[in-house]
């Protein structure tokens, strides 16, 4: 059993003994560490919190854990029920809540869930306040309402529509042009909340042909639900039989997207970010942000329209943070998030499919076409699983040492930037893992990159 603490949120498996996974006491620790902090953040005694979640199997029962816990905390609960990620972030910010919290462990696989934490703006606390809510949560100094104080509940199922209705609004959206592309587009939602979301959003914006593929929100996965290209066999073979001139793929929570060509090949998530930052860089000149782990084409791109580009650490909240430092009209990360602020600051699938196909109708070109229009590297993405013994500062302090002429930033773990690539090693925020990402012009180079990165770490570690 695994429970992480981080600034991604709370995050752990269901089941165990308690402070060893997501148990329901564990549940009630950290909602009522966040009311508890959220009173003082907001300096209300009485506070109004979204609650949304995703189709997991273990979301019934969380869902149910935190919002009673918020209730007998003295907040206000607005239960918007199975919504996506970036749908509670704007439901936060419609309903003038003080706060919101996701029940979703993204792209985990079905044994985890979690609690993503919202201010009021519908964004991710910052480290300094996520420590916060840590310390509360670790002193366990809790003080719950009497009975004439318990907060009220109210439930509200409409806000997948609209949100829907506000993506259609943004201004570079064109429903009339991707209307008349008359598109095929084929979908894998993984049995999320994307199967509510996703093909609602394709009708409103006048697609007829819908190819839906595993569009129940039963929370069971039909295959790891992170939307790598080695779990989406399925949908790149129903588009080739299909015909479909594209494909969308999105994680659990629907923060991420995944994007596959006509010809069934990968468009790469690495260039979901860059292709609808160069659609809208097109229109809104300007800078943008990306973190550390994704690809130099968001870089190349962002200068040949005349902007600037700048890297910020891994997690939604950083990027974030360096968007708004930097006054970025695009940004998210190489994990196929796009956050845009014309909408909010969060990752958005919905608002990257939408931007998308109106840049598609636009060029006439196919997809395939489309990613060949890009500069072309190559990502090599791999992982070690972490041991108690193994000591990650330690070895990421040994590993700058042997590369240290190169340049190297180490802001957010380690990263080496070499003539022809670069290898970005850090431990995860979400898993007990060491990520090391590498990337170069060809796939061999990236693999040979980021492999002798870590034959090293094994040889530091012991392993």
């Amino acid at each position: 059993m695994t429970l992480i603490k981080s600034i991604s949120g709370i995050r752990g498996t269901i089941g165990g003994v308690v402070g060893d996974g997501l148990s329901p006491i564990d549940i009630v620790k950290f909602t009522t560490a966040y009311a508890t902090w959220l009173k003082t953040y907001s300096n209300k005694s009485h506070c109004k919190v979204v609650v949304g979640r995703d189709a997991r199997i273990s979301g019934e029962m969380v869902n149910h854990v935190v919002i009673g816990t918020l209730l007998g905390s003295g907040c206000d609960v607005v239960n918007i029920g199975l919504a996506s990620t970036p749908t509670t972030e704007l439901a936060v910010t419609m309903e003038g809540a003080d706060g919101g919290i996701i029940l979703t462990a993204s792209h985990n696989p079905k044994q985890w869930n979690a609690l993503k934490l919202l201010n009021e703006k519908g964004e991710f606390l910052d480290k300094a306040e996520g420590e916060a809510l840590l310390e509360i949560a670790d002193k366990g100094d809790f003080d719950y309402v009497a009975v004439d104080e318990i907060g009220t509940l109210t439930e509200k199922t409409d806000y997948t529509q609209k949100h829907i209705d506000h993506v259609l609004q943004l201004a570079l959206v064109d429903v009339e042009a991707i209307r008349k592309a008359n598109f095929k587009v084929a979908v894998d939602c993984v049995n999320s909340v994307g199967g509510i979301a996703i093909p609602a959003l394709l009708e409103a914006l006048g697609v007829q042909h819908i190819e839906k593929l595993y569009c129940e929100p039963n929370g069971h996965f039909p295959h790891n639900p992170e939307p790598l290209p080695e779990h989406l066999g399925d949908i790149a073979n129903l588009i080739k039989s299909q015909k479909a001139d594209v494909g969308f793929v999105v994680d659990p929570d629907v923060d991420r997207l995944a994007i596959i060509c006509e010809d069934g090949s990968m468009f790469g998530e690495e260039y979901t970010l860059v292709s609808v930052a160069d659609y809208v860089l097109q229109h809104t000149p300007g800078n943008t942000v990306s973190n550390l782990s994704s690809t130099r084409a968001l870089h190349d791109v962002t200068v040949a329209r005349g902007g600037s580009y700048s890297a910020a650490a891994v997690g939604e909240v950083n990027v974030v943070t360096k968007m708004k430092e930097t006054n970025a009209v695009i940004g998210g990360e190489g994990n196929g998030g796009v956050i845009y602020p014309a909408s909010h600051y969060g990752r958005d699938a919905l608002v990257g499919i939408a931007l998308f196909l109106t840049n598609l109708a636009k060029t006439g070109q196919k997809v395939s076409a489309l990613r060949a229009s890009y500069p072309n590297y190559f990502i090599s993405k791999n992982k070690i699983q972490l041991t108690p013994a193994i000591d990650v500062d330690g070895v990421l302090t040994v590993i700058k040492g042997c590369y240290k002429q190169f340049k190297i930033n180490d802001i957010d773990g380690v990263k080496i930037d070499f003539p022809q690539g670069w290898v970005h090693l850090r431990k995860s925020n979400t898993e007990p893992i060491i990520r090391i990402y590498s990337e170069a012009p060809t796939m061999e180079q990236a693999d040979k990159f980021a492999q002798a990165v870590i034959d090293e770490i094994k040889r530091i570690a012991n392993l």
